[in-house]
């Protein structure tokens, strides 16, 4: 079905206004996107609608798309920032030379629980929901989420490998299921955690850091 002449008029109007890049129209957007963001998490995606973000937010539909095409850029907008600082941060963190394997494994348990307080309920989302219900997988955007995703995966495996091959970590545990138990404990996070709950983000990871070390030492 073609989109009628009024529709693609705001189309138009949305694409000048996004490469103008005003402070004003990127505030509104950005207000649009945390509320997009807290239905998807309380309804979750599929059954949130743009009539009920335009609700919400006391806008009309035709005003939505002024800043946002469809349900999915608000989705993909939401997480995009959260996951490409992440994956910024990892680097930065396996980079360094000063800290023991430990230390940047616990680096990265704060890193990832702080992004879900700091981007909160952004983080939680691409979490919660499952990804090939959003967009198609072979998407760039898509495709680029994964990566980034795998990549934080594979550097938390790496180190726990590396921390088993000197001794630190014991190692009659699979890597692979102590990965798992890490990325357990933060992912179901989601279930429970918001910012104002009774402990911070940091006081949650070095929990689940205190937990996971103590038994993952090796007593060799």
């Amino acid at each position: 079905m073609a989109r009628s002449p009024k529709y693609s008029n705001i189309s138009q109007r949305r694409k000048t206004a996004l490469s103008d890049g005003g402070a004003k129209y990127k505030a509104k957007r950005d207000e649009l996107i945390r509320v997009a963001a807290d239905l998807f998490k309380e309804k979750g995606y599929q059954t949130t609608t743009l009539n009920d973000i335009a609700s919400h937010a006391g806008m009309d539909r035709a005003s939505v798309y002024y800043y946002v095409g469809n349900k999915e850029e608000f989705f993909r907008d939401a997480v995009k920032g959260g996951v490409e600082q992440n994956a910024e941060k990892v680097d930065q963190v396996l980079a360094r030379k000063d800290i023991s394997t430990q230390e940047k494994l616990e680096q990265l348990v704060q890193l990832l629980m702080k992004s879900y307080s700091d981007s909160y309920p952004y983080m939680y989302l691409y979490i919660q929901e499952e990804m090939h219900k959003i967009a198609d997988a072979k998407t760039p955007w898509a495709q680029e989420m994964l990566e980034k995703t795998k990549g934080f995966e594979r550097a938390v495996l790496a180190l726990i490998k590396e921390g088993m091959a000197e001794g630190s970590f014991r190692d009659d545990i699979a890597a692979t299921l102590a990965a798992n138990t890490i990325f357990g404990m933060l992912n179901w996070t989601y279930r429970w955690y918001t910012p104002n709950s009774k402990y911070s983000a940091e006081e949650v990871a070095d929990a689940f850091s205190k937990i996971f070390f103590t038994g993952l030492r090796s007593n060799k």
